[in-house]
């Protein structure tokens, strides 16, 4: 049978060694890292992606603008891949009237399944190269999540990997305190001459 002595490292005794004290003060640090540390450093860093993702957002915004126009035919030999029945984007020839400037025509990525003579939103950059639609709210989010869930994982795998190292250390150092006490109270013990 077993007997547990709580919060003996933390007791004077005469059983208590320096190892035994610093590994106490270790499990007690680890602790408030784990508990308090890391979500903060969680929360710092998914509030530094969060305010990054907007500002990308928000430029993408002033720089994006989106087009409702109609598919007139598929561009070249990009046909939709076979991978999720045909649902991946692809790019199609694209036709939509602008004020002032007439009907124009480009190529852009469409969503799979599209057929020729539908009317999708198309997003263009200022340069009219076919992009992707700018980031939006739970874009935003995802990242922010994201970062910040990593960002903890992170912290939490470095506190225990250092908390590992020290115990290695401090179980070294006790078997070493245990060796030269047990050198100095082996030959009274067994009442062996040295």
């Amino acid at each position: 049978m077993r007997t547990r002595v709580r919060g003996w490292r933390w007791r004077r005794n005469p059983l208590r060694r320096r190892a035994d004290a610093v590994e106490a003060w270790t499990v007690l640090v680890v602790a408030v890292l784990l508990l308090v540390g890391a979500p903060l450093a969680g929360a710092a860093a998914a509030w530094w992606a969060y305010d990054g993702a907007r500002a990308v957002a928000a430029e993408q915004r002033a720089e994006r603008h989106r087009v409702r126009a109609e598919v007139v035919g598929r561009a070249g030999d990009t046909l939709p891949t076979v991978q999720a029945g045909g649902r991946d984007p692809y790019r199609a020839t694209v036709r939509w009237s602008e004020p002032g400037a007439g009907e124009r025509t480009a190529v852009a990525r469409v969503p799979g399944g599209t057929r020729e003579g539908e009317r999708l939103d198309v997003w263009f950059d200022s340069r009219g190269r076919s992009v992707a639609a700018p980031l939006d709210g739970s874009a935003i989010w995802q990242h922010t999540v994201t970062v910040g869930v990593c960002a903890t994982a992170v912290v939490v795998a470095v506190v225990l990997l250092a908390h590992s190292a020290v115990r290695r250390v401090a179980l070294g150092r006790r078997l070493a305190e245990w060796e030269r006490a047990w050198a100095r109270t082996e030959p009274v013990w067994s009442q062996r001459q040295t």
